[in-house]
């Protein structure tokens, strides 16, 4: 299945609705993710990369808000866990969390984040690459380039980060 597919209209909803219910679903995720690895940094004993996580979840929990937003007069739908419509059967961003525990090291919580927002930004790039709706094109386009810049920052992190 393509990153493109889960836009299509879908039962009456309009791609752009459809999108934007992918959207906050996988914003949530991530941000639920992010709190996590927070949280697993925080029994590290690196405040650095605890504040770096817990400032991702915030950013995750604002794009959500954005894209609910982004719905404006529309109702987006609400989907429920079997009716999403992911590349390989999860979200993007979610997709490699499973190995998050108390004892990940800096360098694999950076690489896991890293993995996420990869992810992320692929899914959002196809649906903008392939779209025809107009007003999609450019709503994908601009969350692939938020993750860009969260992809961007990971990468700086990991290089400065010991191994």
């Amino acid at each position: 299945m393509s990153a493109a597919e889960p836009v299509q209209a879908w039962g009456g909803t309009s791609e752009v609705e459809h999108f934007l219910a992918h959207a906050v679903a996988l914003e949530r995720e991530a941000a639920r993710r992010y709190e996590e690895l927070s949280a697993t940094m925080a029994t590290e004993g690196n405040r650095e990369l605890k504040d770096f996580f817990g400032r991702m979840a915030r950013y995750s929990r604002l794009h959500l808000a954005q894209a609910a937003a982004r719905g404006g007069f529309r109702a987006l739908p609400d989907l429920g866990p079997d009716e999403f419509e992911w590349p390989a059967g999860v979200a993007p961003e979610t997709a490699a969390w499973a190995g998050v525990d108390a004892m990940m090291s800096p360098q694999a919580a950076l690489q896991l984040a890293l993995q996420g927002e990869r992810g992320g930004l692929a899914y959002y790039r196809e649906i903008a690459e392939t779209t025809a709706d107009a007003e999609l094109r450019a709503l994908a386009g601009e969350f692939a380039d938020e993750e860009a810049q969260h992809v961007a920052e990971l990468e700086k992190l990991i290089q400065a980060c010991p191994a």
